[in-house]
């Protein structure tokens, strides 16, 4: 049987770079998003650079009294959202090194939003930001596969309909997950870590490096994937 890699991970708004390091570690990339959404977390939001600090942008959402709502189905509750994190991400970076190469495709991506459902929103971002640091990794939603109940039993289930031998997570699972649940199936468990990233020609110091990937392309462009774990290319 052939190794195959898989991560399966909610949706999350302009991720942070360990996101995409994740992503382009791995041959499939699961979106879990029939999960149930958690407020005040990154689901909707993420923290950009400015000259007066770290500031969040946040998608407002429909999810008052509704605590059981999976991510799939949260809506966007201000349709005007899109033109608005454009202007405070264009006057945040607008003297970034590299944000007038980028202008292009952001600004379409943002002025041309229509979707209406969160996990939507957050593909899209993903596939255009993948598309610029050259990740192939195919992606697909845990919707796709027969859904199961308890955590490590979907986890474990997703992974093996997905034809998986290794599930890469990231540390924050070490409370909960049974990585001898997953030996039994055939399918090893593997950590992501987070830990030695570089710092970059980040605007605004001191350095933050749990910042929007946004922050890194517009800083450093085409060698922004230097400054990520999983390319392992040695600076120029």
């Amino acid at each position: 049987m052939p190794s195959k890699k898989v991560a399966i991970v909610q949706s999350n708004y302009i991720p942070w770079k360990g996101y995409f390091d994740i992503i382009n570690s791995v041959d499939e990339f699961i979106l879990f998003d029939d999960v149930q959404y958690t407020r005040r977390d990154w689901r909707n939001r993420n923290l950009i650079k400015t000259a007066n600090g770290l500031l969040w942008l946040t998608i407002p959402v429909e999810v008052k009294d509704k605590f059981d709502i999976p991510i799939n189905q949260v809506t966007v509750a201000e349709p005007g959202w899109a033109k608005k994190h454009w202007t405070t991400l264009s006057q945040a970076y607008a003297k970034a090194p590299f944000f007038r190469e980028y202008r292009p495709v952001f600004e379409n991506l943002y002025l041309t939003m229509r979707e209406t459902h969160l996990s939507r929103i957050n593909y899209r971002f993903m596939q255009t930001i993948n598309e610029l640091l050259g990740i192939p990794t195919r992606i697909t939603w845990s919707t796709d596969y027969g859904l199961t109940s308890g955590k490590n039993e979907k986890l474990a289930s997703l992974c093996a309909q997905a034809g998986a031998t290794e599930y890469l997570s990231g540390p924050a699972a070490k409370g909960y997950l049974d990585e001898a649940y997953f030996a039994a199936q055939g399918i090893t468990v593997s950590w992501m870590d987070y830990s030695g990233y570089l710092e970059y020609g980040q605007l605004y110091p001191p350095f933050a490096h749990g910042v929007t990937v946004l922050d890194l392309l517009f800083a450093e462009g085409p060698r922004a994937k230097h400054f990520m774990k999983s390319f392992r290319q040695p600076l120029a």
